[in-house]
């Protein structure tokens, strides 16, 4: 007798077997990000600088597709609702908002106040206060700066560090707006740019500002060349969070902050 392929099992030929389960009473460490959409470079430089075993989340916040001190303070008016986007009850060991710029022009203690009650989380850090925390631990107090942006936005970065006692007498830019283009720059351009920086002025190390900056391949290089620390906003933010959630960095990359 022909069988309809369409017609459906009678309901008792269909078995369906409960298993028992039991719920991990550890987890791993947990570190969560707060990313700018435009951003296209730090979660693929987070994959080779955070541990396997640490749990890493990820969230993102509406941005401009141009960084000007406007969009970057109307960054704020999205930050909690981000951190909402999280999977609900969510407790992290660290978290950041990783963006430089933004941190610099809405402030790190006002970061932290939007984040804080939205999400359980033991530390709240971001690209700046991970920067201050690692030139202290690295006994840096004349740092050249190297921007992609444009100087009012360089300046609020270099306002902040003067804050906490890091100057920054010499600062570089390539005078760029746009995040599409940022991510973009290339290697030797960027590279370049370092070398002839510090040249031109006595400074004891060297930081590369904005998480869409791709420049992690070029610490070690440039730290050999130049002959001092380097240090980027992705480098000294994976540091940080590791850091205030109880891991040992050491090893991750060949960066001299992570020795």
């Amino acid at each position: 007798m022909a069988v309809d392929p369409g017609a459906r099992p009678a309901e008792d030929s269909m078995t369906e077997r409960l298993f028992p389960y039991h719920l991990t009473a550890e987890r791993a460490p947990r570190l969560g990000l707060v990313v700018l959409q435009a951003d296209e470079t730090i979660e693929g430089d987070f994959r080779r600088l955070v541990p396997p075993e640490v749990e890493l989340l990820v969230s993102r916040v509406p941005s401009g597709r141009e960084v000007t001190p406007d969009t970057l303070t109307a960054m704020a008016d999205d930050l909690a609702g981000a951190a909402s986007l999280f999977p609900e009850g969510s407790t992290f060991d660290a978290l950041a908002y990783a963006c430089t710029s933004g941190a610099a022009q809405i402030g790190p203690a006002r970061v932290a106040e939007l984040l804080r009650p939205v999400l359980q989380a033991r530390a709240v850090t971001d690209p700046v206060t991970a920067l201050i925390a690692a030139c202290r631990k690295m006994g840096l107090g004349r740092i050249a700066l190297l921007s992609p942006y444009t100087a009012p936005v360089s300046a609020k970065l270099r306002a902040a560090l003067s804050q906490a006692g890091i100057e920054t007498p010499i600062c570089g830019s390539f005078g760029v707006a746009e995040e599409a283009i940022v991510a973009r720059i290339a290697s030797q351009a960027i590279l370049d740019a370092c070398a002839e920086l510090v040249a031109s002025e006595d400074v004891d190390g060297l930081f590369l500002s904005c998480t869409n900056l791709r420049v992690l391949d070029l610490i070690a290089p440039l730290e050999t060349r130049l002959g001092m620390p380097v240090l980027s906003s992705n480098l000294v933010l994976a540091w940080h969070l590791l850091t205030l959630a109880g891991r040992d960095p050491s090893g991750f990359h060949p960066a001299r902050l992570f020795g």
